[in-house]
């Protein structure tokens, strides 16, 4: 399991908490949630059994999952900039 992310992330005189957290290799997802004004205005469950299957040693693997919660953060960021979510 990877450690989640956080940041704030401010826009428009918004202030936005995205969290990225890892679920598991049970569930092989991680989930990314966006806070505003008290409560969660945006969500998404992403997989990564995809990334398992490849069989990598588990250094590799975490990076990779790492790697991509990392992306996931930046592109849920420039949605927000673009005025693509809340």
């Amino acid at each position: 399991m990877i450690v989640g992310l956080n940041r704030i992330f401010e826009h428009e005189g918004r202030e936005f908490h995205i969290q990225v957290e890892d679920l598991g290799e049970e569930q092989a997802s991680f989930e990314v949630r966006v806070h505003s004004g008290g409560g969660i205005v945006w969500q998404k469950k992403m997989g990564y059994a995809e990334t398992l299957a490849k069989g990598l040693p588990k250094a590799e693997q975490d990076e990779a999952v790492s790697s991509a919660m990392e992306k996931a953060m930046h592109t849920v960021e420039a949605a927000i900039a673009r005025g693509k979510l809340p």
